[in-house]
Formats: C-alpha cells, structure tokens, sequence
C-alpha cells in the first residue's frame, strides 16, 4: 500500500500556560498542505525500515513506532516492510515526521483491517506525538491541549497559493520554547480565523517568531520579503524554521530574491 503523507502550516499559534507534566497548552490553527513523502507499507517476512530523500536524524522513526504501538495491541499484525520517501524538510515546523506516524497508523489499518474508528486511530496518534493526531483528520482544525484537541472548522483557501520558505537552518524547540512568555486572555484564535484575511496580519500571532528572531535575526528578513511581494499574511510555522506567505492566485511571485529554498504550492 502506497500513501502520501503531506505537511501542515501553524495559522496563528498561542503559548497558554505551562503544564504540570511540563507540556505546554497551547491554541492553534492546524492548516494541511500539498508537500508530501511517500509512505509504502509491504506485508513481508523480513521487516525493515529504509528511508530514501532528505536524511532522518537519529536512530528512530515515528513509522516504526506506529507499527510497534499496534502490534502491541494487535498481537496478529504481520511482519512489514516500510520504505519512505522523505521530501518533507526535517524540523521546519511542517510535521513531516508527524505526518509519516499518522499515515502509517491508517494505512496499517485499512491495510490489514483492524476496524480502528477515528477517535481510537486519533488515540493512537496521540501517543505517538503532539502534531500527529491532526493528520488523522487533516482537515483544517483548531488545535488546543498539546495539539492533540482538535475541532474541524471551515476554512477555505482555495483561492490563495502558499509560498513555503524553508531556510538551511534547525531551530531547537527547547530553545524556543525556553524564551516563549505563556499569556493567556489574548483574542480567541477561533475568533480571528473567522475574520477577513486581510485582519489577520496584525492579530494572528505566531508566539514562536519573537524568539525566533532573537535566535536567527535574519530570519525576520524572510517575512518582511514575502509581504513586500504582496502577501495577504505571512508567518513562521510551527516552532521554525519554515515561514509561509498567503498570496492571492493572481498575484503569486514567479521568483522571490531569497538564498533559501522556497516552494510554490499551487
């Protein structure tokens, strides 16, 4: 079985409060988008696990982990083999890895028909990390608790391309997170999606971006590029290092004059 696991873009993120499991609560707007890997799921004798494209750091994959989460509950699963594609950059703040986790929860489902509705795969997913559960819906939805709480909304871009920056450059979550300032009573974000685009340069927040300007300041040249070219809004994702501007379909840039890569989604 083949599947495509795409990313997602952060519409406006708020840092809540600190929790006492040292999670933090969080708002989001979780928006999915057509960059994708490719996921492949092969019943074999000789598991294994082969990654191709962009490299994956460390030892472990949110794939392996997927499949040893139900195999846990599933004691019949079959032995498989998994090879991905790997196209989504790595800590960008687009949920690549997320990605990859959720759909190789689904896949295994449908594949090997375990009967898992979706709040049981949206449990599972859950396990696996904060960002997977919203690609077991990937639709897009407000995100609250670590992420993990999710209300579908309707939300309509089509009208819009996105323009996907993704600098050479990782940003530590810890980092970031360790300059973020908790505050609660801000304007709902269900409040400001609701809102006309062109409102939401001034009132959706990406709490992350302050400190992530004050550890890369050139960063910052990256937003202030995407409106001079005439995005409706732009903003970091995530916790970084990726930014995204909203262009009208009529007026998408051919060309931008960045050093870092950037991507037209059309």
């Amino acid at each position: 079985m083949v599947s495509f696991p795409n990313c997602k873009i952060n519409l406006g993120l708020r840092i809540l409060r600190k929790r006492a499991d040292g999670y933090h609560d969080l708002s989001t707007v979780f928006h999915p988008l057509p960059l994708k890997d490719v996921l492949e799921i092969i019943h074999s004798p000789s598991p294994a696990f082969t990654a191709y494209g962009l490299p994956i750091p460390g030892t472990g994959n949110l794939c392996e982990k997927a499949y040893k989460l139900l195999k846990a509950d599933f004691p019949t699963l079959p032995d498989i083999q998994i090879h991905l594609y790997k196209n989504i950059p790595i800590g960008a703040g687009l949920g690549g890895g997320s990605a990859d986790g959720a759909f190789t929860l689904l896949a295994l489902n449908k594949q090997f028909h375990l009967g898992l509705d979706t709040p049981r795969l949206i449990d599972y997913a859950a396990r696996l990390g904060s960002d997977c559960p919203f690609f077991i819906l990937n639709t897009p939805c407000i995100g609250g608790g670590r992420g993990e709480k999710l209300e579908p909304i309707p939300l309509d871009l089509s009208a819009y391309r996105f323009v996907l920056v993704i600098p050479d450059l990782h940003i530590s979550t810890a980092q970031a997170f360790a300059r973020c300032i908790p505050r609660e009573g801000e304007k709902p974000l269900a409040d400001i999606i609701r809102q006309p685009i062109d409102t939401w340069r001034d009132q959706l927040v990406n709490d992350f971006e302050e400190p992530v300007f004050q550890l890369h300041p050139p960063l910052h040249e990256i937003k202030e590029i995407l409106y001079t070219h005439g995005a409706v809004y732009a903003s970091l994702t995530g916790s970084g290092s990726a930014f995204y501007g909203l262009f009208p379909k009529a007026h998408t840039p051919e060309t931008l004059p960045l050093s870092w890569n950037y991507r037209i989604l059309r």
